[in-house]
């Protein structure tokens, strides 16, 4: 069982969340996977980056919000024996974050490495109170860091883990706790380095936790717990009538995710496809819901279209190449350029005749592929080999996600007709070879139309 940061985000959150837990103990045997209270990583990083520029008036403002906070719910929840175990740790890691402020504000700068270690002590400091909360309500628990159990790389701030030895370290950690029936509450977001230096699973990565863990410990399934009641046919605050998908395939969880459905870290379906587990989508604030089950692709389910996800903020770039540029050349820099920077693409198209490669990337990323291509192209653009790389700003991209649109004729057809009774225009499509997914982009001012009406047309 996994919770999200608005999950444990104060003392009644963390006692609702003792209280799933509890309620689960005497059906199966549980793991907790836990996040940063809400907000305390955006606080923690915040602060790191003011000391490093010298401001030390910031992070000591931020250390007082981060123990008050942490205290208060000590204070609601947990008994004076429990209170007189967990404030002294919780003091040691406010205590670090102090210290590593302090030395980022004398050399002016954080290394990758040292912001992995500050900005997942959030994690650390939930994980402590989550385990004594289950403790005051009777259930054995201890609090685990997750740096004793998740190999990684050493790409500090957004680490890939190494499945085999993961599963080895956890299952020796855990072993012991198993067998004295403890719930282990398990560090989010967290990882370490075969040397044991502390990295980061990314932004949203405790999602990416609770699934390594559950496929370490061959789960019968894992539980995300959210603020959502599930995977929704459309973001809400665009369709207030979408509604929640019972069931997803894993591949189309990953599409969705991947195409900035809030709902799941991108990489989260990795661990657990191989062992088919199931994953589930609850809400913590309304426990009732069934959600939304993750899981193998289903043969008898109806064909079209399960879904739709948006990106709200992209950039097309149009690469033209001159015909002492052949297009696969050209194709194969592009993307050789944007791998070096770790710039993901959204969508591709191409018009091999003309020689121009059109793609579109996330608005944050238009500086760094801007000079990426730049520098990749620096003679020929000096040559006037290739004309320089156009922006087209302020343009949004809608993706129709489904397992079984392949071999269903009509899909593309009828969501361009129903874009074209609205008069919206189509500024660029993208389909792959399996048909999982169609891609479109529209301005970003008619994002909200294009998705209702897409929306409608298949009455999701």
């Amino acid at each position: 069982m996994k919770f999200g940061g608005t999950s444990v985000g104060d003392a009644d959150c963390i006692e609702r969340v003792a209280a799933l837990v509890t309620a689960q103990v005497t059906e199966a045997e549980v793991a907790v996977v836990v996040s940063a209270m809400a907000g305390v990583t955006d606080m923690l990083i915040r602060a790191a980056t003011e000391a490093s520029r010298g401001d030390r008036e910031h992070w000591k403002g931020a250390r007082q919000e981060l123990a008050r906070r942490h205290r208060e719910v000590a204070d609601r929840l947990l008994y004076a024996g429990e209170q007189a175990q967990v404030l002294p740790r919780l003091a040691e890691e406010i205590g670090n974050f102090e210290n590593l402020c302090s030395g980022f504000s004398l050399v002016r700068e954080i290394t990758p490495r040292a912001m992995d270690a500050l900005s997942s002590l959030g994690e650390k400091m939930s994980a402590l109170l989550v385990a004594a909360a289950l403790r005051s309500k009777g259930c054995a628990a201890e609090a685990v860091d997750a740096t004793e159990l998740i190999v990684t790389d050493n790409h500090f701030g957004n680490a890939s883990p190494y499945f085999d030895e993961t599963a080895v370290k956890t299952r020796d950690r855990l072993a012991p706790l198993r067998r004295r029936h403890l719930i282990p509450v398990i560090t989010g977001f967290r990882a370490a380095t075969r040397e044991g230096l502390c990295t980061t699973l990314g932004r949203g990565g405790s999602d990416y936790s609770g699934t390594l863990i559950g496929g370490a410990l061959e789960a019968d399934e894992v539980w995300i717990w959210t603020d959502v009641d599930g995977v929704m046919t459309a973001d809400p605050r665009l369709v207030p009538s979408a509604h929640i998908v019972p069931e997803v395939s894993y591949r189309e969880a990953a599409e969705l995710s991947y195409f900035g459905a809030k709902v799941l870290h991108p990489k989260t379906i990795q661990p657990v496809l191989k062992r088919q587990i199931p994953v589930w989508i609850k809400n913590t604030f309304n426990p009732t819901c069934p959600g939304t089950r993750i899981g193998a692709a289903r043969v008898d389910a109806p064909p079209g279209v399960k879904a739709l996800t948006t990106i709200r903020a992209a950039d097309l770039i149009t690469v033209s190449g001159r015909d002492r540029l052949g297009f696969s050349e050209l194709a194969a820099r592009v993307f050789e350029s944007l791998s070096r920077e770790d710039i993901p693409t959204l969508m591709v198209t191409q018009s091999s005749a003309d020689n121009v490669l059109c793609f579109a990337v996330h608005d944050a990323d238009l500086l760094h592929v801007r000079e990426a291509l730049e520098k990749a192209f620096e003679l020929e653009i000096l040559h006037d080999y290739i004309a320089p790389p156009e922006v087209l700003p302020q343009v949004a991209i809608v993706v129709l996600v489904g397992e079984n649109m392949k071999g269903t004729p009509g899909i593309s057809g009828r969501a361009f007709g129903a874009l074209g009774k609205r008069g919206i225009n189509i500024i660029a499509i993208a389909q792959g070879s399996s048909e999982l997914s169609i891609s479109l982009a529209v301005a970003s001012g008619e994002v909200k139309e294009a998705v209702t009406a897409i929306h409608e047309e298949f009455e999701l």
